[in-house]
């Protein structure tokens, strides 16, 4: 790396952090975003784990919460992108960001930091779900794996991270999240997290395989040491691979996409 590339990269990761103090300012001036933010995927738990756990067929053997909290978890990060896009479009529409472009600052720095705030969010939601978890039984079989996991289901949040600011530069309106959300459920429930692939018709089980929310999920069950469905397909055999794979893709499309997106605003 050359002087001027290392003094760019400096450059755009120091302008980077101070917006993303200003996010974290904001959630600390309103605690109770945050508060909530870490309150409804646990009763989204509890509610699937003591309503529904007795009528839900799981792996031979596996205990309801015990299968169910690794799928939570995925879910949740990937809850998060509408989340992403809400505070995206929300700065575009009212002119923040027009204000922010025109400041000297790195073209990236206003999405960096964005991504950077998004993220400790995340890992704080993460933890009061983990948190629940161990309150109900579940248990990871070991700490190196359970690190793993959790670095997997952090980076799946970082890849949705770029599309949901995407999205948000694209619509500039806060109530378009309405619409992605919307597609949140879907593309959450067409995916192992609750229902084995197996089970659905073949086409539809297919892409519930190649659902890049299945490979996280399926992963963090390995790197857990809890039960899974399992599944002869390669993707299936190679979920943890695919667990990096997947968001790696996703974080380098989204993420040039945003940018370009971003430069070119209002031109």
């Amino acid at each position: 790396m050359t002087t001027l590339e290392g003094s760019r990269l400096t450059w755009a990761l120091a302008d980077g952090w101070t917006v993303a103090r200003r996010d974290l300012i904001h959630w600390a001036n309103q605690p109770m975003t945050v508060v909530f933010g870490v309150v409804f995927p646990v009763m989204i738990t509890l509610a699937f784990g003591y309503l529904f756990g007795g009528a839900v067929e799981v792996p031979a053997g596996a205990d309801y919460f015990t299968f169910l909290m690794p799928g939570m978890y995925g879910m949740t990060m990937l809850f998060g992108l509408s989340a992403t896009m809400i505070a995206v479009a929300t700065d575009a529409s009212k002119g923040v960001t027009d204000r922010f472009r025109s400041m000297p600052m790195a073209p990236s720095a206003v999405l960096i930091g964005r991504a950077i705030a998004d993220l400790l969010n995340s890992v704080l939601v993460l933890a009061g779900l983990l948190a629940c978890g161990l309150a109900v039984g579940w248990r990871p079989a070991t700490l190196q794996g359970a690190l793993g996991a959790v670095a997997l289901l952090l980076l799946l949040r970082f890849s949705l991270l770029w599309a949901g600011m995407y999205l948000g530069l694209l619509t500039k309106d806060p109530g378009a999240v309405v619409a992605v959300q919307t597609l949140e459920f879907p593309i959450g429930f067409l995916s192992n997290a609750f229902v084995a692939p197996g089970t659905m018709p073949g086409w539809l089980g297919a892409i519930s395989e190649w659902n890049p929310l299945s490979s996280t999920v399926a992963a963090a069950r390995e790197l857990f040491g809890n039960q899974g469905w399992g599944g002869d397909s390669w993707v299936a055999q190679h979920a943890v691979l695919m667990a990096v794979v997947w968001p790696l893709v996703i974080t380098v499309v989204f993420f040039v996409l945003s940018v370009r997106l971003y430069q070119r605003l209002d031109r």
